[in-house]
């Protein structure tokens, strides 16, 4: 087997991903350290290139490319890098199925509670389940982490009801939080169609009710909701600033870079959307902004 790799800045992520995205729609694995961002596949001989090491063009700029046989044991060596990912200090869990909820004590199932924040399980947290490579997004990207962080506090704050919208929803980790925390209904927005199958799948594998929509985001409007959660490229956000008709009460977003946010915040201003909290991590941010 054959893993082909892409490392760039995260200013050229963007347009890495999208090239990615064509050889393999169903889902591409990603890594980011500092000052860099990693995409790569994996395939049979003959279906990827063997390459080496070499760069290539991405835009202006010059992108390192590797690609490496790995053992044909692979396919199972492969799970034992996902790691369960924790969040919002314990209080959200994101795994894959093969491995056990680490903030939940052995023998005993978490509960639902009633009250504030419907929807919670105690005492082990918020228990996700997304197996890699279905579709984009594990919770391991500092952009995911930030919404994670973003939706969990608007839900301190009371304000997870009403109908809240997923935009390029990919493995729907953002919508199946969003319906654990109490928004309803939840709709995973998305234009490949792969997403939307892997995202009603995890829906359904996560006890949850999610709908689905096939939209494309880069010509349509998103459909009209009272929350948006939207992590997606800088680029893509302003255009979908550019088309949004009534404005959400809150739309949480992320995917892009620091020096990016302003570009995106007078976007979305002119929408009639001001910023309510901003989070950075690295070189990401991510906002919530309030109507």
């Amino acid at each position: 087997m054959i893993r082909l790799a892409v490392r760039c800045r995260p200013d050229q992520a963007d347009v890495v991903l999208a090239e990615m995205v064509q050889l393999a729609p169903g889902g591409v694995e990603e890594e980011a350290g500092p000052g860099w961002v990693e995409y790569a596949i994996y395939g049979g001989e003959g279906e990827l290139p063997d390459l080496g090491a070499v760069e290539a063009a991405a835009g202006d700029d010059l992108v390192e490319i590797r690609s490496e046989q790995i053992p044909d044991d692979w396919a199972d060596r492969w799970r034992d890098f996902h790691e369960p990912t924790v969040l919002g200090g314990g209080r959200v869990v994101i795994r894959p199925s093969w491995r056990e909820n680490p903030q939940r004590p052995k023998g005993r199932t978490a509960s639902r509670l009633d009250g504030p924040g419907r929807g919670a399980e105690e005492p082990s947290g918020l228990d996700i389940v997304i197996d890699p490579g279905q579709a984009f997004g594990t919770g391991a990207h500092p952009t995911t982490r930030m919404c994670v962080e973003l939706l969990l506090r608007l839900a301190d704050d009371g304000r997870a009801d009403g109908p809240l919208a997923d935009l390029g929803t990919g493995s729907a980790v953002l919508a199946i939080l969003a319906a654990k925390l109490g928004w309803t209904p939840v709709t995973g927005v998305d234009h490949e169609v792969a997403a939307l199958e892997a995202a009603a799948e995890n829906a359904a594998a996560n006890g949850v009710s999610m709908g689905t929509r096939r939209v494309n985001l880069r010509e349509e409007a998103p459909p009209v909701a009272d929350t948006m959660v939207a992590n997606l490229t800088a680029p893509l956000l302003r255009e979908v600033a550019a088309r949004l008709g009534e404005p959400p009460r809150f739309l949480v977003c992320s995917g892009l870079l620091e020096r990016e946010a302003a570009g995106v915040e007078h976007a979305f201003a002119e929408a009639g959307l001001t910023v309510r909290e901003r989070l950075t991590s690295g070189d990401w941010s991510a906002l919530t902004l309030a109507r």
